[in-house]
């Protein structure tokens, strides 16, 4: 006997894209829509369960209804040479009367009831252009490079008032030599009037002395 045609329409159709990078759960969205008259059971499996997390993975659509099934990619090591095999499927049929235990509905199902669309799962890296510009800053700036200051110039009118000022403060500033302090002046002077005292009354005790000797 011929399977029985999927009833739900699915939004993407055949693939389930992936956009990396896969250092952190991945999720894509996948649109279950039920255009019938009838509730319909749906169930969705894959060929790689624990690399993905469904939610939900099963349920009750609606008629005239339709539902966003969240498929999250666990992280891992994408290696861009090894083509993805992983494959997904969407069983469905049309709810039974009693549905109080659904774990006994799909148990018992009968092949020719069963419904199901299969989608394979791609795997894609953003282009360039598609990065975060801070994630491109991140690359072009390693972690233990210096700071880079950059150096703004003055207005035009700002920068004249300095040179003004710069020249009015050299001028002011006389240029010497050797500039000596007004305290050392004066201990130089000071100095000076010790040594001539010194020698005047040197030349007085001699003249005493020679003095005396001739009488």
């Amino acid at each position: 006997m011929a399977k029985a045609e999927q009833v739900l329409s699915l939004e993407p159709q055949h693939e389930l894209k992936f956009k990396g990078p896969f250092t952190d759960v991945v999720t894509t969205n996948l649109k279950l829509g039920n255009p019938t008259d009838r509730n319909v059971c749906f169930k969705v499996k894959t060929t790689a369960p624990r690399r993905y997390c469904v939610r939900p993975n099963s349920g009750i659509i609606d008629a005239g209804t339709s539902i966003n099934v969240s498929v999250m990619l666990q992280p891992f090591d994408y290696d861009p040479n090894e083509k993805s095999k992983h494959k997904f499927m969407v069983q469905s049929m049309f709810a039974p009367a009693d549905t109080s235990d659904m774990e006994a509905v799909w148990k018992e199902a009968k092949p020719e009831e069963l419904m199901d669309s299969k989608l394979r799962c791609v795997f894609e890296l953003p282009a360039e252009n598609d990065k975060p510009a801070r994630v491109r800053c991140a690359q072009t700036i390693l972690p233990d490079s210096p700071p880079i200051y950059q150096i703004y110039p003055f207005p035009e009118k700002e920068a004249s008032i300095l040179k003004e000022e710069d020249g009015l403060r050299m001028r002011k500033v006389p240029q010497t030599n050797n500039p000596i302090s007004p305290s050392a002046a004066a201990v130089k002077d000071e100095g000076l009037s010790s040594r001539l005292l010194a020698l005047v009354v040197l030349f007085f005790v001699f003249g005493v002395i020679i003095g005396k000797i001739a009488l």
